[in-house]
Formats: structure tokens, C-alpha cells, sequence
């Protein structure tokens, strides 16, 4: 299996090159945006030819939600153009392409979980130039799997867990948002769903492409899964104390870029394609140690 890796900087690809690494029979190529620039297509296609990967693994994004709003051009550059050069790229050399997607590519104000077939209808530009990544993925490459995930988080890289316990460092009260919810997801977990389906398809077993959801369970507000990272904190020394946690409303807590109130991602259809089981992020926080390094 020969496996080309990009964003290996990044939450997920970091955690995917240290199990690439270990992993007998693969040859890697881990590369991020100073040694491939996904943007460039002449460039993408000459790292492809010349490595000619079976597996293709997109793990680069823009993923500031927020400065996206201003920053249009470069969203959709990163999270639009570069993986429709790498699936163009996998599609010419006949490799499979796996792909990271989220679910800001839905309106969020559905009532329960979101299924891979319900409609997309995205409320900010991240979520725009992730669609439309989807969309040219699947249109340029027909080995691809798109597997959508939320609210992510690891010992590597900047997210929720780091930045609360860095906020409950110096503050002895905090607020937080609890009419968002969601399904927070161990980037490690992402990074093995993702290693366990390119073996699937380098073992040439059948597998049905398209679009697939994948993400922690139990479904949480963001209130609730910081009093869980609180918890975990003190319980295993991180913290001397928890803070006092208020929960507030959306409106008390304003941001460039719309978050969607429901972020809850069916992961029935993966359970059944790849007997592949939900997250469990209470697990992955257990090493909460390594996330205050």
C-alpha cells in the first residue's frame, strides 16, 4: 500500500502519519503545505506521478471557521481546488482517494441525527468550500470516500479540549455554549477509521463509495462536554480545581461565522459498510494528561 498523506501537520494527519509509520507493507509519503502545495496543480501532479500512490489521503483543510469568512479565496483554494487536483491526480494513476469532510456542510437545525443522504445547505463559507470539495472530489476521482466528522479534537494541534483547559489555567468561572450540540470525535479514531479503510480497499475487498459519517458518541453541548473535560482534568491531576461553568445561548456568545445548533452525525451507515463503531471521546480523554503538554 503505497499511501500519500497530506495536512500532515494537522490534527488528524499527524496522528494518521504515526500510524502509517508502524504499520507493516505501506510505503508513506507525509507531506504538508511547505512540501506540497494542494493548490498548485502542476505541482500536485507531479508529486503524484512520481510517487504513484494506491491510496490518497486528504487530511489538508482550512479549517478556521471563522477567519474564513474574509478569507473566501484561500477557503476555497485549500478546501475546494487542492482536492480536486489530488482526486484528478489519484484518478490518473488509478488510486483511491479518502477524504475529510464536516458537518458544516448542513444548515444544523435539523431534529435529530444527520443521515449522508440528507440535504446540504451550508451557512457559512468554511462549510461552502467544504461542499464544494466534496463535490469535485467525487466528480474527478471514482474510487472516493468522503468521510464527514465534527467537533474534533487530540493531543496534537489547537481545539475545545486544549483551549478549555488552558482558559481553566487562569479563570475560576467560565460560560459556555449549551444549545449546540454535537458529537465530539478523537482525531486518533478518525485517523484509524481512515488507515482501516484504505487496508479495505488495498485488499481489493468490495466497497461502496460515496460519502460516510463518522463521529463521537454520546451526542453533547459543548457545556456538557466541557464539564466532562473538567472532570476528567481533576480527576486525573490536570487541574486542581473545576471552574464554575455557566451555560448560555448562541446570541450571548456572537462569531464572524454562523455555528450550526445541531451537529449530531448518524454513523449508522459506516457501522454497516466497515463495521466501523462511533467515537468514544470519554475514552479518548482519559489521556487528558497529553492534551495539557
Amino acid at each position: 500500500m503505497r499511501v500519500l498523506v497530506t495536512g500532515c501537520n494537522g490534527q488528524v494527519g499527524h496522528c494518521l502519519t504515526e500510524i502509517l509509520s508502524n504499520t507493516e507493507n505501506v510505503v508513506l509519503l507525509a507531506v504538508d503545505r511547505e512540501e506540497l502545495d494542494i493548490t498548485n496543480q502542476e505541482v500536485v501532479n507531479a508529486a503524484v506521478k512520481a510517487f504513484k500512490p494506491t491510496i490518497i489521503i486528504n487530511a489538508a483543510a482550512h479549517t478556521a471557521v471563522d477567519k474564513a469568512e474574509q478569507e473566501v479565496e484561500l477557503s476555497f483554494a485549500i478546501n475546494r481546488d487542492g482536492p480536486k487536483y489530488l482526486a484528478v491526480a489519484g484518478q490518473g494513476v488509478g488510486a483511491a482517494i479518502l477524504h475529510i469532510s464536516t458537518d458544516y456542510v448542513f444548515e444544523g437545525n435539523k431534529v435529530g441525527e444527520y443521515v449522508e443522504s440528507d440535504a446540504t445547505n451550508p451557512q457559512t463559507v468554511y462549510g461552502a468550500s467544504k461542499l464544494a470539495g466534496e463535490v469535485a472530489v467525487a466528480e474527478a476521482c471514482d474510487q472516493h470516500v468522503i468521510l464527514r466528522t465534527a467537533w474534533v479534537f487530540g493531543e496534537h494541534g489547537n481545539n475545545f479540549v486544549k483551549t478549555m483547559l488552558r482558559l481553566a489555567a487562569n479563570r475560576d468561572e467560565l460560560s459556555i455554549v449549551g444549545d449546540q450540540f454535537g458529537g465530539p470525535t478523537y482525531a486518533g479514531d478518525i485517523a484509524k477509521v481512515l488507515v482501516e479503510i484504505a487496508k479495505t480497499i488495498s485488499n481489493d475487498k468490495p466497497v461502496e463509495y460515496g460519502v460516510y459519517h463518522y463521529s463521537g458518541l454520546p451526542h453533547v453541548s459543548w457545556y456538557e462536554f466541557a464539564n466532562a473535560i473538567f472532570d476528567t482534568a481533576v480527576e486525573h491531576g490536570v487541574l486542581e480545581n473545576k471552574p464554575t461553568l455557566s451555560s448560555i445561548a448562541t446570541e450571548q456568545y456572537p462569531t464572524p461565522a454562523k455555528r450550526p445548533s445541531n451537529s449530531k452525525l448518524s454513523t449508522r451507515k459506516i457501522d454497516e459498510a466497515f463495521a466501523i463503531e462511533a467515537s468514544d471521546w470519554q475514552i479518548a480523554l482519559t489521556s487528558i494528561k497529553a492534551y495539557a503538554e
